[in-house]
């Protein structure tokens, strides 16, 4: 007979503090997730490729209209928070000095998928929905795509298109920026 076990369950603040007395390290790639401490995948070459062209052109194309934070934390609830792989984040910069930029503060999360499409589509979409973060981008590496989600729900986004190679896609924050998929996937 299986015996069921209890699982205690962090709050941010307690994520917190065990990086801060050292349990958890610059060398630990962890989030926390609905109360879990979860193991991030790890980063591959055309994963950061991805990740350095959107830092790129989002600060070479924003100036003081948004902050580029790339895999940087947010906090999403008591108990969750998740390091997108690239958030843009209204400013300004110092009221993020003393507090992590939480749901409210985003203007676009970005996650890169090269071996987490099916994660990133099943926990973390979800968890930006209810959140009601307004627009998620899924940069699906091997199906060489980009995923756009918007207008959040309770349970998922309930307008998603899937945007392939020889097409573009644009924040709805700054319908002026245009991203090629061509040159964002390399």
């Amino acid at each position: 007979m299986a015996v069921a076990l209890t699982k205690r369950r962090f709050t941010v603040e307690e994520y917190h503090r065990m990086a801060e007395v050292g349990i958890l390290t610059d060398e630990d790639r962890v989030e926390l997730i609905d109360g879990e401490i979860v193991e991030m995948t790890p980063i591959g070459a055309r994963h950061g490729w991805c990740v350095m062209f959107l830092t790129e052109f989002f600060v070479k194309n924003l100036a003081d209209r948004a902050l580029v934070s790339p895999q940087g934390p947010l906090r999403l609830g008591r108990n969750t928070q998740l390091q997108p792989d690239l958030a843009l984040l209204r400013p300004p910069r110092d009221a993020y000095r003393k507090a992590v930029p939480a749901s409210a503060d985003v203007l676009l999360v970005i996650e890169v998928a090269d071996t987490s499409l099916e994660r990133d589509r099943a926990i973390k979409l979800p968890r930006y929905a209810a959140l009601g973060l307004r627009e998620v981008w899924i940069v699906d590496v091997e199906g060489q795509a980009v995923e756009v989600c918007r207008a959040p729900t309770a349970s998922g986004y309930s307008d998603a298109q899937r945007t392939a190679l020889d097409g573009f896609v644009s924040p709805a924050a700054f319908p002026d920026l245009r991203v090629s998929v061509a040159e964002l996937l390399g």
